[in-house]
């Protein structure tokens, strides 16, 4: 289960960065759920509603923390009693002070993944940060760690020197595979934990061509890392390809979203999608995917031709000059 949603409204230099107004107490309803249907990960970070996100996760765990995996992260700084965004910090001072603060707004006492949330961030300014991941781990507080980046060779050149280096967080959906990154978690024996695995909500088939987002949700807002949305309509690119394969993913009688996350645990054995939920309906539907596991092989290899096509499609469109295609996303999310 991702947990963004569920960390509230915050914003930053006045835009917003969650996902609107959430009910908490549905919320803790909804994580409370999930765990009754046999989801295990939680992944938040301390950013998503600058802290309230890892305080409605932590009261939803109370007393049943031990049959949770909790995996967060750190880098982005906030101003809690503001809900602002302020900045990021990459030093080693900064990560002992997160990783503190976080345990107390989950009630806990160790972490389970503790992930580097700036996903840009320079090689070395990143091994700088390992002797003290290291520490975390020694002193009982981190069980691993990992980074959340779509860049595949700094991906490896972390794992490579991280002792307790465990897993890599990426952008990975129908809509956008990630070879490089797959091969590096097999080479490296990583997890691969799935951001974006329903497209932001593209891949539910609840969003077509007329539909709008509000300004108080993140995809209203369209920050330049966001890649689905365009001015808070759904990017017309990415509807053709889902519209491509939609019958495809939903052949054996699954919804679109579990379609979607079918795919991903065919593509390969590694993966870890994180569907975000922020009410019980939504927990129930993704849950449903456990039960119907990877799709089928034929029906694997049959969206991969339709995307095929699509993708050699597009370099014609004539809408592309309008909609180009967005580059490789940071890692914000």
């Amino acid at each position: 289960m991702g947990c963004w949603a569920i960390g509230g409204p915050w914003t930053e230099a006045g835009r917003a960065l969650g996902w609107g107004q959430v009910d908490d107490e549905e919320s803790v309803r909804a994580v409370r759920r999930a765990l009754d249907l046999g989801v295990t990960f939680f992944d938040t970070a301390d950013t998503y509603g600058a802290g309230h996100g890892e305080r409605v996760l932590g009261r939803a765990l109370a007393g049943r923390r031990d049959e949770a995996v909790v995996a967060t992260k750190w880098g982005y700084t906030f101003d809690e009693s503001a809900r602002q965004a302020t900045g990021e910090d990459a030093s080693p001072a900064y990560l002992r002070r997160a990783v503190t603060a976080s345990l107390r707004r989950l009630g806990t006492d160790r972490i389970d993944l503790y992930q580097l949330h700036l996903g840009d961030l320079p090689v070395p300014r990143v091994e700088a940060l390992l002797g003290t991941a290291e520490e975390l781990v020694a002193e009982g507080l981190v069980r691993a760690y990992g980074w959340s980046t779509d860049r595949a060779d700094r991906a490896a050149v972390f794992a490579q020197r991280g002792r307790h280096a465990t897993a890599v967080q990426h952008s990975l959906s129908v809509l956008r595979d990630a070879p490089e990154l797959l091969a590096v978690c097999d080479k490296l024996d990583l997890a691969s934990v799935n951001r974006g695995p329903l497209g932001m909500g593209l891949l539910t088939g609840k969003y077509g061509a007329g539909a709008t987002l509000p300004r108080d949700d993140v995809r209203g807002s369209a920050p330049t890392w966001l890649e689905w949305f365009r001015g808070g309509r759904p990017a017309p690119e990415w509807l053709r390809r889902v519209a491509a394969v939609r019958d495809v993913l939903t052949a054996d009688g699954r919804t679109p979203a579990q379609g979607a996350l079918g795919w991903i645990w065919a593509r390969s054995g590694r993966t870890v999608p994180i569907p975000g939920c922020r009410t019980v309906a939504q927990v129930e539907e993704n849950a449903g995917a456990l039960r119907l596991g990877p799709l089928a092989p034929d029906h694997f290899a049959e969206v991969e031709r339709r995307l095929a096509a699509v993708r050699s499609a597009a370099l014609r469109d004539a809408d592309r000059p309008h909609w180009p295609m967005p580059p490789i996303p940071s890692a914000r999310p």
